[in-house]
């Protein structure tokens, strides 16, 4: 079996007891740093091995992965916070284990973008989870297409790329555009601020940003 198990996204107690139950019983844990997760896991008293698994060494390890759940072990995969394979590794070893016939199983758990979405005030029954936006080539394009789309969009940014990322919304979506930006969740330093583009460029601007960053922008009214 392969288990996707979602961790805290700040706040240690945010783990289900059945994520903990499926950690202390496998055979491997895959995660993304090895150092970050180490702290969740002593956090619980969960002593098993532990094994690198990110985006640099995924193609790598993915066969002997899948060789290692045909032979019977079970294996979870556990990123530095939220869900794996939510802008995270995961996907390419899920896709070959189930190929290869093995069974996977993801459990609920955290993950950043729904409490942002819920808490923003911005319409969320219809979305679309855009993550994090190319950097440089297809960048513009893909926000061009974006400013038609009438659901509400969510993004992950970094926080020295936030303000230019928020200023470009205000360009291709138009300063009026409702938004509201998510940082540090669940953590004890947790902000949400709300705004139109505009405001929220000024408001951060004027500020240094630090934490993970979830933004929610209005969908296009056309």
């Amino acid at each position: 079996m392969l288990y996707l198990v979602p961790t805290p996204i700040g706040n240690l107690k945010d783990i289900t007891l059945r994520a903990l139950e499926v950690l202390k019983e496998v055979d491997l844990i895959l995660a993304e740093d090895t150092r970050t997760s180490g702290t969740l896991l002593k956090h619980y008293q969960i002593t098993g091995p532990l094994s690198s698994y990110h985006q640099h060494n995924e193609h790598q390890i993915v066969p002997h992965l899948v060789t290692q759940l045909q032979d019977g072990k079970n294996i979870a995969v556990i990123t530095d916070a939220g869900t794996p394979a939510i802008s995270d590794p995961a996907f390419l070893l899920v896709r070959e284990a189930l190929k290869a016939g093995v069974k996977v199983e993801c459990l609920p758990g955290a993950t950043a973008f729904v409490p942002a979405l819920v808490n923003s005030g911005i319409p969320g029954n219809r979305f679309v989870f855009e993550g994090f936006l190319p950097l440089k080539k297809g960048r513009q394009t893909m926000m061009k297409k974006l400013a038609e789309e009438e659901r509400t969009m969510i993004f992950y940014e970094s926080p020295m790329r936030l303000v230019k990322t928020l200023e470009e919304f205000s360009t291709v979506f138009g300063p009026d555009r409702t938004c509201s930006v998510s940082r540090e969740l669940t953590k004890l330093f947790e902000e949400n601020k709300r705004g139109t583009l505009a405001e929220l460029v000024t408001y951060f601007s004027a500020k240094t940003v630090k934490g993970e960053i979830v933004i929610v922008v209005e969908g296009s009214s056309k």
